[in-house]
């Protein structure tokens, strides 16, 4: 049988987001204005899938080596969950949690 199979956004943005959350240091996904988009959007232009995340971060976590670290996760992830390999993966920190 032939045929073609394609992942909505939703479900790559729900994948990104636990791929996300599994990097230490990273609090939460950041809300959305957007109804169940939880601070994550998925774009796809011509074949190729872009991921931007907005996260909360806990304090004292090193911004740019988490941010390197979210992104190496959130490439694998899809490449293994949906035989998916972003073309890019931003990630904004919108929130740093207060000092504990």
């Amino acid at each position: 049988m032939e045929g073609q199979a394609s992942i909505s956004p939703d479900i790559l943005a729900r994948y990104a987001a636990d791929a996300a959350l599994e990097i230490a240091g990273v609090r939460a996904v950041s809300e959305s204005s957007v109804p169940g988009r939880r601070g994550v959007r998925v774009t796809t232009d011509d074949g190729s899938v872009r991921v931007e995340l907005h996260l909360a971060v806990d304090w004292g976590a090193s911004i740019p080596e988490l941010g390197r670290a979210v992104q190496a996760r959130v490439g694998e992830y899809l490449l293994r969950m949906a035989d998916v390999d972003p073309a890019s993966v931003d990630v904004t920190v919108d929130e740093i949690a207060p000092r504990s």
